[in-house]
């Protein structure tokens, strides 16, 4: 049977120690280490070479964060399951962007935890619903398109452009003064990040924005 080398940081001594009882009752479960602080982890990383780290996020020392980098820049291998009560944006996504394998709320049973370790040991991530919800969230705001950002009346002109139409043509096609197609295009430019009119109108195609005919 294989031995997962496990390691327990929390800066609440009740649940690391509650945690900790529970663990050692698990025959493939070896407890290498245990601290209250990032400052321990690191050194704990540094000494036994956990498999696996049960990591607080906040704690009095700084963050669990912190020592999430700090142990994989040297420890890669290192599985860090992040332990928490905390699930806010700017909680969640920092700890995931710093590494953490896994990430579950003090909410979760003993035998979840135990679980996501476990499934941790073999390369499976166990996330905790509430902060899938949250990355989500931040992929489909990340996936938004620059063109998003234009009104209704900047998006004709866009589609215009697209089309190759110079400013007196989309003036006629859209019924609107040539001052105003000049302030539409200017401000197109602006949200899109484009020079010139002709990277627009390659916005526009690579985006597969089309007039409607």
């Amino acid at each position: 049977m294989d031995h997962i080398r496990l390691a327990v940081v929390d800066d609440h001594e009740l649940v690391r120690k509650g945690m900790l009882s529970f663990l050692k009752t698990e025959k493939d479960i070896e407890v290498v280490g245990e601290g209250r602080s990032g400052k321990e982890a690191i050194q704990i990383a540094k000494r036994v070479k956990p498999d696996i780290f049960l990591m607080d996020l906040l704690m009095e020392d700084g963050t669990g964060i912190d020592a999430t980098k700090e142990i994989l820049s040297f420890l890669p291998s290192c599985k860090i399951i992040i332990l928490t009560s905390y699930y806010d944006e700017e909680e969640v996504l920092p700890a995931i962007e710093a590494g953490a394998f896994s990430y579950l709320l003090k909410t979760s049973s003993a035998f979840d935890v135990l679980s996501a370790i476990r499934k941790a040991y073999k390369g499976e991530s166990v996330i905790e619903p509430k902060v899938t919800n949250i990355m989500m969230k931040k992929l489909r705001n990340s996936e938004k398109k620059l063109h998003d950002q234009l009104t209704d009346r900047e998006m004709d002109v866009l589609l215009c452009i697209g089309e190759g139409m110079t400013n007196q043509e989309i003036s006629e096609d859209l019924f609107i003064g040539i001052k105003t197609v000049k302030t539409h295009v200017s401000n197109i430019l602006s949200k899109l990040g484009v020079s010139d009119r002709t990277q627009a109108a390659v916005y526009a195609n690579r985006n597969n924005l089309r007039k409607i005919k």
